[in-house]
C-alpha cells in the first residue's frame, strides 16, 4: 500500500470511528430536553463527554490525513473511496446497534462499492 492510500484509509477509519462514537454516547445520553436551557446544557455535557471528544479528535486526524491524500493523488481520484464511509457506517451500524440491514440497503451497498472500482481507475 503507498503512503497515499494509507492516508485515505486512515481518513475512512478515522471518519467511520467518529460516526460511531458519537451515534453510540448520544444514544446512551438518550432524547435531548425540549426546553432551552436544559437543552443547552444537554448539549455541553455531550461535548465535555471524553469519548464525544475522541470522536472529534478523530475527525480532526481524518482532516489532516486527508489533506495528506491530497498531495498524493487528484481529487477526482481520491474522493470516490470516501463513499466507503457509508458501507462502513452501515455495516457496524448493524452489529454494533441492531441496525437493520435490507436487502436494498445491501444492494447500495454493492453499487457502492463498484462505484469507487470504477471510479478509482478513471
Amino acid at each position: 500500500m503507498t503512503v497515499g492510500y494509507a492516508y485515505i484509509t486512515a481518513t475512512i477509519l478515522l471518519t467511520v470511528y467518529g460516526q460511531l462514537i458519537l451515534k453510540w454516547q448520544v444514544g446512551l445520553a438518550g432524547p435531548g430536553p425540549e426546553a432551552f436551557p436544559a437543552k443547552l446544557y444537554f448539549l455541553v455535557g455531550l461535548l465535555l463527554n471524553p469519548w464525544i471528544l475522541s470522536g472529534f479528535v478523530a475527525a480532526f486526524a481524518a482532516s489532516l490525513a486527508w489533506m495528506g491524500a491530497m498531495t498524493k493523488f487528484e481529487l477526482s481520484h481520491a474522493y470516490p473511496f470516501m463513499s466507503l464511509n457509508f458501507v462502513l457506517v452501515l455495516l457496524f451500524a448493524g452489529l454494533l446497534f441492531n441496525e437493520p440491514i435490507s436487502a436494498t440497503k445491501i444492494v447500495g451497498i454493492g453499487l457502492i462499492v463498484l462505484g469507487v472500482v470504477v471510479g478509482s481507475r478513471g
